[in-house]
């Protein structure tokens, strides 16, 4: 539901979403926050809901192993 919700549909408009909202930011400002728009989601090929079931899937496996 949420990646319906995003005001984004193709990764040029999440590029151009992640550039106008790192453009208010100074210059080392959240260094976190600025490496993973740079590095992932303005990098062709990225897939918000990819990510999702990545994390998802490290998450439930961990649960899986601590239930063991």
């Amino acid at each position: 539901m949420q990646e319906k919700t995003l005001p984004f549909d193709t990764p040029d408009e999440t590029a151009e979403l992640a550039e106008s909202i790192m453009s208010g930011f100074g210059d080392g400002e959240y260094p976190y926050l600025t490496e993973i728009a740079t590095a992932h989601v303005m990098r062709p090929g990225y897939a918000y809901g990819d990510e999702f079931e990545f994390g998802l899937d490290l998450i439930l496996n961990g649960l899986q192993h601590a239930a063991g």
